[in-house]
């Protein structure tokens, strides 16, 4: 643990935070920490549960890993940043080895005392034992834009997430995009599974899906190459077994080969909502209305099954404008920005060189 004194302001502390390990009375500093920070980075949005929550970070991931690191101060918690990292021994490790995805932040009252710079130490001494030279941080809020900027870290790549209500869509027009791109005439072969995928057919797709989804625009990210992976989807799965929740995917095939695709989600914790998320075509397939299609299917699907949603929700990249246009008929209207920057040791070393720490008062290992 750092102890530290930021100038004209009352100690705090910088420590790891272990799930597995921390008390029952730490769990609850957590969970009211995180009150807090959702609130004030999605105001008025619905959250998990504490025990949600508490849930999702004492799970063990097959394929990814964690490094807490919290801020406290009067013995609560302040601040934090998290890390999330290929785990060692997992497939592919060795390609995503350099790379480490972070998030984190400070609560407002307790901004410009130096947290935020402790807790970028804490990554830099994270990046540099590990070997990582690329840390990707995503930002929506105004003041992260600005704070990522000024560390140095460069913006690589703008998504959008958009939401739209299903009752104002345009529903006889989206009846008419699917009955084009599903005519027997189009040679194509439809497939659709709602609630579950065998887990053998998704083997099956592994291929292909990661093929379409790596075609989409990711701007200059630096990343290795995007991979659907069968494990994932047993964890998933398992997520859903457990809290109530379906996955849906329609495809159109072309023989054996995906020619397009769609695919959504529903959470029984927030009934009214569904989520979409890849709609892709293979490039010999676009121009045909392919896309217009399987969304329109898979829109309908939902609504068939779960008439309770009101709201679609979705995440597009910014550059992406043949799926922006689609989605701009159904009407969709951009609900907030997202940034994704990343940055080097480098410059973050170069960065708290010039605002060091206050010598630590105390340390523990």
């Amino acid at each position: 643990m750092l102890e530290t004194r930021a100038a004209h302001s009352r100690h705090f502390s910088i420590s790891v935070f272990d799930p597995h390990s921390v008390s029952a009375e730490t769990w609850q500093k957590f969970h009211r920490y995180w009150r807090l920070r959702t609130e004030e980075d999605h105001p008025g949005e619905r959250r998990s549960s504490d025990a949600d929550t508490e849930h999702a970070v004492r799970e063990y991931l097959p394929l990814q890993a964690f490094h807490r690191v919290l801020a406290s101060c009067d013995g609560e918690f302040i601040g934090s940043l998290t890390l999330s990292f290929r785990r060692e021994g997992s497939p592919d490790c060795d390609a995503f080895a350099p790379y480490v995805d972070a998030w984190g932040g400070v609560l407002q009252p307790h901004r410009r005392r130096g947290v935020a710079r402790a807790l970028l130490h804490a990554l830099l001494v994270f990046m540099e034992e590990r070997g990582k030279t690329t840390a990707s941080v995503r930002a929506h809020l105004p003041e992260g834009h600005a704070f990522l900027s000024a560390i140095g870290a460069v913006e690589k790549h703008r998504a959008i997430e958009n939401r739209a209500a299903l009752a104002t869509m345009p529903w006889n027009e989206l009846a008419h995009w699917q009955s084009r791109a599903f005519d027997s005439s189009t040679g194509l072969r439809a497939e659709i599974h709602a609630g579950r995928v065998p887990f053998d057919r998704l083997a099956e797709l592994i291929e292909p899906m990661s093929a379409l989804i790596n075609d989409a625009p990711t701007n200059a990210l630096e990343m290795p190459r995007i991979r659907y992976e069968l494990e994932a989807y047993r964890t998933w799965y398992a997520d859903m077994d457990r809290r109530g929740g379906e996955h849906f995917l329609v495809l159109l095939l072309d023989g054996d080969e995906v020619a397009a695709v769609c695919d959504a989600s529903w959470d029984q914790r927030f009934p009214d909502r569904m989520y979409q998320q890849l709609t892709a075509v293979a490039p010999r397939w676009r121009g045909r209305g392919l896309a217009k299609g399987v969304k329109a299917a898979m829109l309908a699907l939902v609504r068939e099954r779960h008439p309770e949603v009101a709201t679609a929700i979705t995440n597009n990249a910014e550059v992406n404008a043949p799926m922006l246009a689609i989605n701009h008929r159904l009407g969709f209207a951009a609900h907030r920005h997202d940034g994704v920057y990343q940055i080097g040791p480098e410059s973050l070393r170069a960065f708290l060189s010039t605002r060091p720490l206050t010598t630590p008062t105390e340390r523990h290992p």
